[in-house]
């Protein structure tokens, strides 16, 4: 046990030795970086980048190469500022199998492609706690649709893509016993009782629309990153495998005693072929299915009962295990799909496996054996080579599309640039601290941009004026453009970044939409003009009517709500212009405010406890008198007979004796 732990400190001081500050930190910009990194006022950036917001379980958006914070996509987790997740509209977006879920850890993001190359339209972003993957429409920067994943814990090794997004792939974290069985069993009945599964989510081609086309019953092994085939091995897809030692505790030491773990390539066109031959077996699950309809600006979400399963231990020609060295984490394909990069957190080298000898290797059946009913590739047939000392604890690797590979090493803090072809290190450059996440912009498609890299650090120590016990989380731009790497920037992240995608933003900026058209507004409670504008009671329901426009609401003065009342505020902007939201709250609403949209309709559920006056006002700054864009709502006692009244620009009534104050 004790050489057990001392591979583990090893590891851990080794980890803080390269963590230090470099000598040579303030040497390594050059006197030209600013001038690359700089984006003159009224200039756009030249590239969207989606970043993953980790524990925040949001998507953020920046320009490069300046850095800019241009937006927060909230996807996972309730966001005050936008009010997602408070308004009745969106509150379904977050529904699961285990109820309202308000918040998740997401990890990993990919924009949708056509032909192996990034088309502008959509974000897929996984929830890696409560297993989920979102989409987002790049239109409105909005998540339309939510899907969760039964038979998963922990949808860590996701959102990956095929390259005509056929399928967004959710491999399982951590291996549990399927839905459909007693899942209240020892946990040391791990090797009989558990199972990984991997699920293949289809895309609709015009709308985007998701759907569980099919999943993988598969070993119990942890699945960590994945990347999917691309023109010679388009039709498979590869995943990263550890704790092959099945180990259920302390997985630090127990899961990292072999040599080798796997990486599991898939062949998704003969899985297919099965699907459509019968051998799937139905199986009763669970799951959440949530879609954001533009029309009638509402989400609706619907459970979901069934799945078909594959069980590759049956079916063996679907999955093919390759070892690897050593935990792997990263698992990566150059942009020909020959090439599928292994990176062992543990391992002092990097694997490349070539396609086409795997390919040999499978029909000539030359296995080393089987890992519980999957064949194992001698890795020697699949290995086309190894780069050889390129740093300490190899992450992720994208690539240039000239034949070059930019791997991240945590433990050496550094980004390592090397040659596919002859698997020499071509350069490297320090990052601060600790690198996990690269992106080259098309970094892991056909068609990469060969401009930047830029690498999302787990430590930043010194880099940022300090802000109390945790610093901020950081990303740096290099400028890859040349034969060496450049650092021209540092840019503070919202935490804790992990994979993130840059894409033109020609692709994108053209085609957003600018404001909603409220003639094609369907909301069940659009109010189209301030003449249609209303208070109708239903009981201990109060329906409130309202529109927003610069710089007043209809109505602005209500009475005859009572305590105890259900009051909905649907408002409607009824602005038709770019960039004119109005916000809505009320004073002792226990939820957030509204943000609502030019031409969209937004729904605030408040349910008041105590009589009184209660102001309401516009909280997103809308004009020169956004000020005085506000109102009163009279509450009095429950069982009180005041009339319900609404007006805006008179005053009301003047209350009677008997109930008036």
């Amino acid at each position: 046990m004790k050489k057990k732990y001392f591979v583990v400190i090893t590891i851990a001081f080794v980890a803080g030795l390269y963590s230090c500050k470099p000598k040579s930190a303030g040497n390594v910009v050059s006197a030209d970086a600013a001038q690359k990194a700089y984006v003159p006022p009224g200039k756009y950036d030249e590239f969207y980048n989606f970043v993953s917001g980790g524990f925040s379980g949001q998507v953020s958006v920046y320009g490069l190469p300046s850095g800019r914070l241009l937006r927060v996509i909230p996807v996972f987790s309730l966001d005050p500022e936008k009010g997602y997740g408070y308004s009745e509209e969106t509150k379904p977006m977050l529904n699961t199998s285990h109820g309202f879920i308000p918040w998740d850890d997401e990890h990993h993001l990919d924009l949708s492609q056509t032909n192996g190359e990034i088309d502008g339209r959509w974000v897929f972003a996984n929830a890696n706690n409560t297993p989920r993957v979102a989409r987002i429409d790049l239109k409105t920067f909005r998540t339309t649709e939510i899907i969760e994943i039964p038979n998963s814990a922990g949808n860590h090794s996701s959102p990956f893509i095929t390259e005509n997004t056929e399928y967004v792939v959710a491999g399982t974290r951590f291996s549990v016993p399927p839905d459909d069985v007693n899942g209240d069993v020892p946990i040391n009945t791990y090797k009989k009782n558990f199972k990984g599964t991997i699920s293949f989510i289809s895309v609709g081609k015009e709308d985007g629309k998701m759907d569980i086309a099919f999943q993988l019953q598969c070993p119990a092994v942890n699945f960590d990153l994945s990347h999917a085939g691309k023109g010679k091995s388009h039709g498979w897809f590869f995943f990263s495998c550890y704790n092959t030692e099945q180990a259920n505790t302390l997985l630090e030491v127990n899961a990292s005693q072999r040599d080798k773990d796997f990486i599991m390539a898939v062949n998704w066109k003969k899985a297919e072929e099965y699907l459509k031959a019968g051998k799937g077996r139905k199986q009763s699950v669970k799951y959440a299915h949530n879609v954001y309809n533009e029309k009638t600006h509402t989400a609706n979400s619907e459970m979901k009962t069934e799945v078909v399963v594959l069980d590759t231990k049956e079916l063996k020609d679907i999955c093919y295990f390759i070892p690897c060295p050593k935990s792997p984490h990263g698992c990566d394909v150059d942009p020909t799909g020959e090439y599928i990069v292994g990176s062992g957190k543990l391992a002092a080298l990097i694997p490349v496996f070539s396609f086409d000898k795997m390919q040999k290797a499978i029909a000539a059946k030359d296995f080393a054996g089987e890992y519980d009913g999957i064949p194992v590739i001698k890795y020697e047939s699949a290995l086309y080579g190894e780069v050889q000392k390129p740093g300490l604890g190899p992450l992720h690797t994208e690539f240039d599309g000239k034949g070059n590979a930019y791997t991240s090493f945590f433990v050496s803090s550094e980004v390592v640039k090397w040659n596919i072809k002859d698997l020499k290190v071509v350069d490297r450059a320090p990052t601060y601290y600790s690198v996990g996440h690269l992106c080259v912009p098309g970094g892991d498609t056909k068609k990469p941009n060969a401009k930047y890299v830029i690498a999302y650090n787990k430590i930043t120590k010194d880099r940022y004026l300090p802000t109390g016990p945790e610093l901020s989380q950081s990303a740096q731009l290099y400028d890859i453009s040349g034969e060496k790497m450049q650092l021209i920037l540092d840019f503070p992240t919202i935490g804790e970044p992990h994979y993130a995608q840059a894409v033109s933003a020609d692709l994108i900026k053209n085609n957003s939409l600018k404001f909603y058209n409220i003639e094609e507004n369907v909301h069940h409670f659009i109010t189209k003009g301030e003449g249609q504008s209303k208070v109708v009671r239903e009981g201990n329901k109060v329906h409130v009517y309202m529109t927003a426009i610069r710089s007043h609401f209809t109505p602005d003065n209500i009475e005859g709500v009572r305590v105890g009342d259900e009051v909905y505020f649907h408002i409607t902007n009824i602005e038709q212009d770019w960039d004119l939201p109005h916000g809505f709250a009320i004073k002792g609403a226990s939820n957030a405010e509204l943000l609502i949209m030019p031409g969209e309709t937004q729904t605030l559920k408040w349910v008041p406890e105590k009589a009184g006056i209660f102001p309401m006002y516009c909280t997103d700054f809308c004009s020169a008198l956004h000020q005085e864009m506000q109102g009163y709502i009279r509450v009095s006692v429950a069982g009180s007979n005041i009339p319900l009244l609404f007006n805006t620009g008179k005053n009301l009534p003047k209350a009677d004796s008997t109930n008036g104050k």
